[in-house]
């Protein structure tokens, strides 16, 4: 049985699988990731890196050279080898359904709702279509099934505690783990139910009074960290320079902001729209390594040239009066009590004069966090903040992203609140001055951990602001178990070649049914046995065995996995619901066949299993890819098929 549900999980997942040969949905930052590591090119990106380093892996084993630049949706791959990344992410989406099944049948004992469970999976167009291309989630819910099924298979060792099989199942525990959250931050659910199972196995164990309580002890992406991260980048124009070490008037510097992913101090020739503030230039902060993110320190009241060399040098110090002039554009950083575009009741900050003239708006008292007046000013190490003179607020970045007028780039503001935060401190990083010796970086190089930990940061904050693109289909976690709402992976119109992520409707409104009807029955019993209804001893160890033994390990599981969603201010998409739709595939198969294993037409090997393959039938089209009329044609072979309107195939 293993081996029929496997054989056909692998020939589900990879027929067609080089159609369609261009790139489809997220293949184009996926794949583009993997051809970063095999280039060896730092970048940033929200999702811890271990998924896209087998990607990448997968691609140069089978002889990809990272050269395809992956740019659209829609570029082919023509003679770029894009199979091996393709056939890595099938391959381990063929294994959740063998996985399944072991999982289902350790927990119930029962090859039927095994096999059903299978089945399930093996004929959902959703786990199909998830399964072909160059994604992340194939690779997460490898690492999540494998470590559902080892801790299932731990537990079942229990009586035998530290045997060789309790050491095995163990260890591959922790291994699927560790992999899971080093595919998604996601992968923080599986631990949590991994946890909740330790716990509980935990409290059943201090109630067995034959045990003793003695303890045994057995690169496009630089911009968005910090200087001293960016520091031990090779290629960095950080990494082993040497630049002055104290600031000083006619200096062209950059200054970072010292919130995660704040940017840089940035501005353009762009002027702020009609009906946001004045219309002056615009100055933002940019996470990317910039010209016009170059400014030129000049005292508020002069306009010598003191690069000349016949001036002396003069440093900035902590409290002096200073002007900041865009390099490129020469107008000065400027503030007046313009409300902000976005932050109410911040001030609005611009690019303001001709060459370098303005007016009194453009003065900024420049302070160091912790430091006398006076005090000498250091690049990279000083924590500094602008305060506008005029005014009295505080130059910062507000971390929120501005429309399309302002290039999708970050705020900066000027807020009145005088409050010390990450948003309103700075530090200079480039800093050029012909006229100042040069110092070493090294003393600025950080611990691996301080690495770990910002790397760690970066990535949550930045996956926690992600925002939809123009015209991208996102969804609310409520239409996912209902199957409300698929995703486009290939195609828009009837010329093309579609492919469209949608569930077999048949399993999920079943897995759905099964959810609604597992949770009733779970509250009415543990209510029957509150109230201290007589149950014989074979009624209830059935009712344990079904409703909380395997079924509620399952339950959770489900519950861990679609619950935090809705908790999450983050742009959300259909496929974020398929880990915890192999949940309640798996609580399908294990309670029908528990309470209704005398009922044939629901065993698999009866008539009952042409119900998925009809589902998968009818709309097995939508993974393998169709071409012709929209289903919203009356005259398409799928018009039949749109059972709901918000499908749109």
């Amino acid at each position: 049985a293993l081996g029929l549900v496997t054989l056909l999980s692998f020939a589900s997942r990879f027929h067609r699988l080089p159609e369609p040969p261009h790139v489809c949905w997220d293949e184009t930052h996926f794949g583009k990731m993997g051809s970063y590591y095999i280039n060896r090119t730092f970048f940033f990106d929200v999702h811890p890196p271990l998924g896209k380093m087998l990607i990448g892996l997968a691609g140069y084993l089978s002889g990809y050279d990272g050269t395809f630049p992956f740019q659209k949706p829609g570029d082919r791959y023509e003679q770029h080898n894009y199979m091996g990344m393709r056939g890595f992410c099938a391959f381990l989406g063929s294994c959740l359904v063998p996985f399944a099944y072991l999982t289902v049948l350790e927990l119930s004992k029962s090859l039927p709702a095994a096999l059903l469970t299978a089945f399930i999976l093996i004929f959902d167009t959703g786990c199909i279509t998830l399964s072909q291309y160059i994604l992340l989630d194939p690779i997460l819910m490898f690492f999540l099934m494998g470590a559902v099924l080892s801790m299932v298979k731990c537990n079942s060792c229990a009586d035998r505690p530290f045997s060789a099989s309790w050491w095995l199942w163990l260890s591959l525990t922790g291994v699927n783990l560790a992999g899971a959250m080093g595919v998604k931050f996601v992968g923080l659910f599986v631990v949590l139910l991994v946890g909740l199972n330790t716990i509980y196995d935990l409290w059943d164990l201090l109630g067995n009074l034959s045990l003793s309580l003695v303890i045994k002890t057995i690169g496009p992406g630089d911009g968005f960290f910090s200087s001293a991260f960016q520091s031990q980048l090779i290629g960095n124009n950080l990494h082993n320079v040497s630049i002055p070490e104290h600031l000083a008037y006619g200096s062209v510097v950059t200054m970072k902001n010292l919130r995660m992913a704040g940017g840089y101090l940035h501005s353009h020739w762009h002027l702020y729209p009609e009906g946001v503030g004045a219309r002056q230039q615009q100055v933002t902060a940019y996470l990317h390594k910039d010209l016009n993110n170059l400014w030129i320190i000049k005292k508020h009241d002069s306009d010598i040239d003191l690069l000349d060399s016949s001036s002396p040098v003069e440093f900035v110090r902590h409290g002096d009066i200073i002007r900041l002039e865009h390099k490129e554009t020469s107008r000065n950083l400027h503030s007046h009590q313009h409300e902000a575009p976005l932050t109410r009741k911040h001030f609005q900050v611009t690019g303001y004069g001709i060459n370098g003239t303005g007016d009194s708006n453009d003065f900024w008292r420049i302070e160091v966090v912790g430091r006398r007046a006076g005090k000498l000013i250091k690049v990279l190490r000083s924590k500094i903040r602008l305060t506008h003179v005029a005014t009295g607020c505080i130059l910062g970045s507000s971390g929120k992203t501005l429309p399309k007028w302002g290039w999708e780039q970050v705020e900066v503001t000027c807020t009145p609140y005088v409050k010390e935060t990450p948003n309103s401190l700075w530090n200079f990083e480039d800093h050029i001055n012909p006229k100042l010796p040069n110092i070493s970086l090294d003393v600025l190089k950080p611990s691996f951990v301080e690495i770990l930990l910002e790397s760690h940061m970066v990535m949550i904050r930045g996956n926690s602001g992600l925002k939809p693109k123009d015209n991208e289909v996102t969804s609310k976690p409520w239409h996912w178990p209902i199957n409300y709402q698929g995703l486009r992976f290939s195609g828009v119109n009837e010329t093309d070649y579609r492919v469209y992520l949608l569930g077999n409707p048949v399993v999920w409104w079943l897995n759905l049914f099964t959810i609604g009807l597992y949770l009733l029955i779970a509250i009415s019993t543990a209510v029957v046995l509150k109230r201290g209804v007589q149950l014989t001893s074979e009624h209830k160890g059935e009712l344990s065995r079904v409703v909380l033994c395997g079924g509620g390990q399952v339950a959770l599981g489900w519950l861990l996995h679609y619950l935090p969603f809705f908790m999450m201010g983050r742009v959300l998409y259909f496929h974020h619901y398929f880990p915890a739709m192999l949940f309640s595939s798996m609580l399908t198969g294990k309670y029908w066949i528990s309470l209704c294993c005398q009922t044939v037409s629901l065993l698999p090997s009866s008539g009952g299993s042409h119900v998925w393959w009809l589902g998968f039938y009818l709309f097995h089209p939508l993974s393998y890819g169709m071409i012709g009329p929209m289903a919203s044609d009356p005259s398409s072979p799928m018009a039949g098929l749109r059972w709901m309107d918000s499908w749109e195939f």
